[in-house]
């Protein structure tokens, strides 16, 4: 490796990308393996089955539900000015979600995501629903909201794929392909949310809210949601 690529490497890598990849990797504590977003039912009931139909139910989670949802109100908590916003946000936040179990997600994700960055990057970062924590939590380490965005929903869909390799015969390379379809969704909702406001919170995927209805009684199952 030459002098040049050295320097080069270097003036391009922002260190803060790091601290992001490691918020939203899969080994950071906040129990997002034991969540399935609403996905267990939707196998269960039929909804889901291949490889083609899980596409299909994860794109429509990101363009028009949860996934979109969320990256609006990381967008609003990376803004909000002060803990009396992001208070208001967490309210209304809360009350947008659609069944116990959806809530339950992001706020138990949400509380272990805040307890371990608080005590790692000491900031003064309450607990709250996911999306706002990690957008709040970016505000407060300068970290840019594109990136966020587009990594926790590359991560949303990341989990959800491993969910599935879990409840159907998904194999690994299938399992990949649909991920790396879907990344440039991720990119596109990210960049829009950019310019977001509390007019953008809306979500038309009433058949994943059904499925995290249908979930509250399963049995037997294998996740929380």
């Amino acid at each position: 490796m030459t002098t040049l690529t050295r320097m080069t490497m270097t003036t391009v890598l922002d260190p803060r990308l790091l601290t992001l990849t490691q918020w939203l990797s899969p080994a950071y504590p906040t129990g997002a393996f034991a969540w399935s977003h609403g996905l267990e039912a939707a196998v269960a009931e039929g909804w889901i089955g291949d490889s083609a139909t899980l596409e299909a139910w994860l794109g429509d989670l990101l363009a028009h539900g949860s996934g979109r949802m969320d990256a609006v109100w990381i967008a609003l908590a990376h803004r909000a000015g002060d803990a009396g916003t992001l208070a208001g946000l967490e309210a209304r936040a809360r009350a947008y979600a659609p069944a116990a179990e959806r809530l339950r997600e992001a706020e138990r994700q949400g509380v272990a995501f805040a307890r371990v960055t608080r005590a790692v990057w000491r900031i003064d970062l309450p607990d709250c629903l996911l999306p706002l924590a990690l957008g709040r939590a970016a505000a407060l380490t300068d970290l840019p909201l594109l990136p966020v965005a587009a990594l926790y929903l590359q991560g949303f869909v990341g989990n959800l794929v491993a969910a599935a390799q879990r409840l159907m015969a998904l194999g690994q390379t299938e399992a990949q392909a649909v991920l790396a379809r879907l990344t440039p969704l991720c990119a596109r909702l990210a960049a829009e949310c950019e310019t977001a406001t509390e007019d953008d919170l809306s979500s038309t995927c009433f058949l994943s809210d059904i499925a995290a209805m249908r979930h509250e009684p399963l049995e037997p199952r294998l996740f929380q949601s």
